[in-house]
């Protein structure tokens, strides 16, 4: 197979239809290409099927909205047009990644009057940093580049043109020896990594960011339940950079990581240690449960809250 996600056998779902994986193409003059305002998903396959599916949909269309376009399709047939894309390939694990984007018929700062298109791309996921990691944990470094405040962009879409900067710390990280670099919001307080939630273990309490301006992760939403299923205390606050150098344990929360521990940060050492070890294993439990697709359970603890050392 190439190496090339442009060459590779398979179909793509694009604009109603499954199209052959080699005869995809957009134009060079696509307003998103030009303006970054593309919205998209990563979602995961297990057992043939997509976890948390229709809340994955139904965040693409809302990033769609707060970007002020609508996609030509409800969530119920991007659903149906995920599953058929996911049975064409014949893919019983992998990764999924839905697309939308505003068309060529105009090219100009504003995208009024482009068409508004959709792809949904399937492949296998190999070298998952969530198994490679499993033992010792990720290396992290802090970030330059801070998360922007609600006042300059609409941190709540999953929106391509604000992970440049996700990118520009990525490489950075990736160059300087480390697998991932923590990022801080505007007021400089923790945020998440480049592309996965953060949390902490604090005196017997987890502990996750208010995404105020950041992706609330559906991964997260399965761990804090995941918690309050086991009837641990669960802290979603403002996290100081500080508070860090506090935590027995530290570890990301994302689609493509799943659940993976961190080992240090900069230079910091923590354990991969049996909170992460006990939630990796729920989630491989969950992620296979026959209603897996849907939008989740409520976060909210069904009796009193105890410690994670109790």
């Amino acid at each position: 197979m190439s190496v090339t996600m442009d060459d590779r056998d398979g179909f793509i779902w694009v604009d109603g239809k499954l199209a052959p994986w080699r005869e995809v193409r957009m134009h060079v003059l696509t307003h998103a290409l030009h303006y970054g305002s593309a919205v998209f998903e990563g979602e995961r396959i297990y057992d043939g099927r997509v976890f948390r599916l229709s809340a994955h949909s139904a965040r693409l269309i809302n990033s769609a909205r707060l970007l002020d376009y609508e996609l030509p399709w409800t969530r119920e047939q991007i659903e149906e047009a995920t599953r058929a894309v996911v049975k064409a390939n014949n893919l019983r694990q992998g990764y999924i990644r839905p697309i939308a984007w505003r068309g060529s018929e105009v090219m100009g700062v504003s995208g009024i009057g482009a068409s508004v298109h959709v792809a949904i791309a399937p492949w296998d996921l190999e070298g998952k940093l969530s198994v490679q990691a499993r033992d010792s944990g990720i290396n992290v470094t802090m970030a330059k580049y801070r998360r922007p405040s609600p006042e300059t962009a609409p941190g709540h879409a999953k929106v391509a043109g604000l992970y440049v900067i996700c990118g520009i710390e990525k490489d950075r990280a990736l160059k300087a020896g480390f697998d991932d670099a923590l990022m801080l919001d505007w007021r400089g307080r923790l945020a998440e990594s480049t592309g996965a939630n953060v949390f902490l273990v604090i005196d017997g309490t987890l502990v996750t960011p208010t995404p105020e301006n950041f992706l609330d992760g559906i991964t997260r939403r399965a761990v804090m339940g995941m918690a309050a299923k086991r009837g641990w205390r669960v802290e979603e606050r403002a996290v100081m950079p500080e508070e860090l150098g506090r935590a027995s344990e530290v570890f990301l929360s994302g689609t493509a990581a799943e659940i993976v521990p961190v080992g240090s940060i900069d230079g910091h050492n923590y354990q991969a240690g049996p909170v992460a070890r006990t939630l990796m294993a729920d989630f491989q439990k969950l992620v296979r449960e026959p209603d897996s697709e849907g939008f989740g359970e409520s976060t909210h603890l069904a009796g009193p809250a105890r410690s994670l050392a109790a």
